[in-house]
């Protein structure tokens, strides 16, 4: 399960809105965010670029440390 760092998250509403905006990404299902740890998890039903990924979440205003 690919999982990846948001930075910026202070609320479950930013929770939602990285799960919305990851749930969006074709090819990837099962999201969790985890507002505690700053993660965010998926499983992927086709190959998903992590770049892609990325810009999804910066694209909603957090930010993706590396």
């Amino acid at each position: 399960m690919p999982s990846i760092t948001v930075k910026g998250m202070t609320c479950n509403h930013c929770v939602m809105s990285v799960t919305k905006a990851l749930e969006a990404i074709p090819g990837v299902t099962g999201v969790k965010v985890d507002l505690l740890s700053g993660k965010a998890s998926f499983e992927e039903t086709a190959p998903v670029d992590m770049a892609v990924v990325k810009k999804a979440i910066e694209k909603i205003g957090f930010e993706v440390p590396g």
